[in-house]
Formats: C-alpha cells, structure tokens, sequence
C-alpha cells in the first residue's frame, strides 16, 4: 500500500471541486504540531490559534470559492480529554467555513458497517477517497488513496447516513 504525507493529501483540497467530507472516528489524534497547544489547554493555559492557520487559510480559500467541506466526528461520551480540545476549538474550523456534526458512538446504527476497515477519510467529489493510517501510538501515517466505485459507494452511503443523524456543533451538548 502507498501512502501520501498529510500534505499530498492537502494538496486534493487545491483540486476537487464541490464537496469534501471527512469522517473522524478516533478519540485521540496524536499530531506532532498540536502537541504544544494541547498541553496548554490540558494544563489550563491559554493557547493562541495559529497552528491551525495553514489549515484555516485554505478552508477559507476553498470554502470561499464555494466549496463545501464538510466533518462527522464519530465520539465516545464521556469525551476523551483530545476531544474535549476538539470540542473546544471547533469554532476556529467552522469560522473558516467547515460544517462540523458530532455522533455519539453510542447513537450509530446497530448493523451500520464501517468501510476500508474502520479508518478515517475523507472523501472528494463522490470520486476519490484518502483514507487516514495510523501507527500502533495513533501518530499518521499517511493517507492511502482509492478509487474502486465500490468503495466509494460504500462510503457515500455510510456519508449520507452519519451527516442525517449527527448534530451540528450547535446542537451538541456533550
């Protein structure tokens, strides 16, 4: 299996052309550059922002031009304390143009299937999927890129049927 760097798979954002939708189902993403800036908040210190400014900057630039991108982050309640940060700084993606909905785990369908063997990905244009990897400590990998219709039929579906019943942030009192 080939596996593209986090900022290949960025570089998909440049190109598709309508909507891009990630499906999040961890409770921990161990990602080098937002080590710091957990480690203040779970120390109770403030932290500025602007490691996400990269990020921020190009969902603006995409999201600006009409695209959608589009979240469902997939929980365990009570939160982990990775998520309760997430939690705390989702008004920063949605202010950079992001839709973000929260599905407590205990909320999924009883016979709902998870494609490509439970990982993360996201999905560009209902036509390629990058799907996350990560190492046995959760650090990534890389993302591994596919195109087989099947697949993407699966995960359009599983798609439509997380985003119907997912909360939007603000609906979601964890």
């Amino acid at each position: 299996m080939q596996l593209i760097s986090s900022a290949e798979r960025n570089q998909l954002f440049e190109r598709f052309e309508h909507d891009a939708f990630h499906l999040e189902l961890r409770d921990d993403y161990s990602v080098p550059d937002e080590e710091g800036p957990f480690e203040d908040w779970l120390n109770g210190r403030a932290s500025d922002d602007s490691f996400m400014l990269p990020w921020t900057q190009l969902m603006k630039r995409v999201t600006g031009a009409g695209k959608t991108v589009r979240r469902v982050r997939v929980v365990t309640e009570p939160h982990s304390p990775y998520i309760q940060w997430e939690y705390a700084t989702t008004d920063v993606n949605e202010e950079a143009g992001e839709a973000i909905r929260w599905l407590p785990r205990q909320r999924l369908p009883e016979d709902l299937r998870f494609p490509v063997d439970g990982n993360d990905w996201w999905l560009f244009d209902d036509s390629l999927l990058a799907v996350g990897h990560f190492d046995g400590a959760g650090r990534v990998l890389g993302s591994e890129i596919v195109k087989a219709p099947d697949v993407i039929t699966e995960c359009i579906r599983v798609r439509d049927q997380l985003w119907s019943i997912a909360s939007p942030t603000v609906e979601y009192k964890p």
